[in-house]
């Protein structure tokens, strides 16, 4: 998602960059671009023309100082007026203050509304005992499509009595089933159509005045384009939605919806779907989202990953290691089977504020099985080969290359990658700190990438 709209951006400050003072003329030919940029990733055009104005109109009014470049006073602009039309800061899902808390899924058919319906339940978990409710009794095999995944995150489900076909009825009794089992969250994945029609709508208005949902929750997916705009704004006419929330924002659509959906209903975006597991939902935060389009990376949502995909006993031998300035094969195994929990590694290193990344990785060819090739060579070495790689010399490296099932050369890569990354943990305090060690870390994490090719 985006990496057309970074690319984009990412050329536009480049242009700008040598340029000492900004003439009208260099105003007008970057927002000429940064409205290319927007229409291609899908963006209404409405919504393209009302920031494109605030851009031309705090542009022109800006004053340069003398520790400000034209092209990063441009850059500050896009990113505010980013922030601004996909909202502020994010906004939570709101709790009732008395029991149950109702939540009501709407959308059309293919969003996601099921999948993201437990993705929910198993987010709100953490802090409540949430019931899932099968409320699609139209869409063959929906309600057992919802009881197989709420059994799988081990999330309470109620669903329609055998020849039960009216799904506000349904949604009234989960009322006394949640009660009776002490759940304080009811999420009802309601049903969908391929589009927009008036009986669908007229279901919804009837369940929503059954049951007086605490969240009207609008299911979009990602990849709709600019009919995603219409989508939100008819659901929102006729429901009055009080949160949006985006599904596969990790495919490669170009992003528009995130971008207009807020800006054209005043319906704050809340959650995001990023992938195909149930714990694949984040908060929706525009400035985090903003940061990745422009090319500023993610790091607040990189470090989350990496808290999520590390154990506290890793975490202290991690930096229990660096504090002794030791780093053995063992950790590298340790730091690569972490990587493989991230996802995809050309998204976590976008994720990194360095600039130019996403142009770096934009035909790098990143192998996945790379990784598991590497884990193989290491498990096929001795506890003691690990400890002390210096032991392994040529007979060794053979046996390794054979029990892995690789090549001597591969293993020979693998000790070398081993001896960097080793140099590289020694200085990694000072790598972060100032210009020079932004520039140091950009041309190893680079580096770094190639590795896994």
């Amino acid at each position: 998602m985006f990496d057309t709209l970074k690319e984009r951006f990412e050329n536009i400050f480049s242009s700008l960059s040598g340029k000492r003072k900004l003439s009208e003329e260099d105003v007008n030919l970057a927002l000429r671009e940064v409205r290319r940029a927007l229409l291609e990733a899908d963006v209404n055009f409405k919504v393209v023309k009302d920031v494109i104005e605030a851009i031309r109109v705090r542009a022109a009014g800006s004053d340069i100082v003398n520790s400000v470049t034209p092209s990063q006073l441009i850059y500050t602009i896009v990113y505010e007026e980013l922030v601004k039309i996909m909202g502020d800061a994010p906004v939570p899902l709101a709790v009732a203050p008395a029991p149950p808390t109702v939540y009501m899924m709407v959308g059309l058919q293919g969003s996601g509304k099921t999948t993201t319906t437990v993705k929910i339940a198993r987010r709100m978990a953490k802090s409540h005992k949430p019931l899932v409710v099968a409320c699609d009794l139209r869409r063959p095999a929906a309600v057992d499509q919802l009881r197989v995944l709420a059994q799988n995150a081990k999330i309470p489900f109620f669903g329609p009595e055998n020849g039960e076909t009216d799904p506000v009825q349904v949604a009234v009794k989960s009322r006394a089933y949640a009660q009776e089992h002490l759940c304080d969250m009811i999420i009802l994945d309601t049903a969908g159509r391929l589009q927009l029609d008036d009986e669908l709508m007229h279901e919804l208005e009837r369940m929503k005045e059954a049951t007086s949902p605490t969240e009207i929750l609008l299911v979009v997916d990602s990849m709709t384009g600019q009919e995603a705009v219409n989508v939100s704004e008819t659901f929102n006419n006729r429901l009055a939605v009080t949160g949006v929330i985006l599904t596969k924002l990790d495919g490669d659509a170009r992003g528009g919806p995130a971008l207009a959906v807020r800006a054209a209903t005043g319906v704050p975006i809340k959650l995001a779907g990023c992938g195909e597991r149930t714990d694949d939902l984040e908060v929706f935060d525009a400035r985090r989202i903003a940061q990745r389009i422009i090319g500023m990376g993610d790091l607040e949502g990189l470090l989350e990953k990496v808290k999520s995909a590390t154990s506290e006993d890793e975490m202290e031998k991690m930096a229990d290691n660096l504090k002794k300035n030791r780093f053995t094969l063992n950790d590298m195994l340790m730091q690569l089977r972490q990587i493989q929990k991230l996802g995809p590694l050309e998204k976590v290193l976008e994720m990194l504020p360095i600039p130019g990344m996403s142009k770096a990785l934009k035909d790098a060819d990143i192998d996945p099985k790379r990784i598991k090739h590497i884990e193989a060579i290491i498990l096929s070495m001795t506890p003691k080969e690990r400890r002390s790689p210096e032991v392994i010399k040529g007979g060794r490296r053979k046996r390794i290359a054979q029990g892995s099932g690789t090549s001597v050369q591969m293993v020979n890569q693998v000790l070398a990658q081993y001896d960097q990354m080793r140099n590289m943990m020694k200085s990694f305090g000072k790598m972060s700190q100032g210009k020079n060690g932004m520039k140091r870390m950009s041309r190893m994490m680079k580096h770094q990438s190639g590795f896994f090719r």
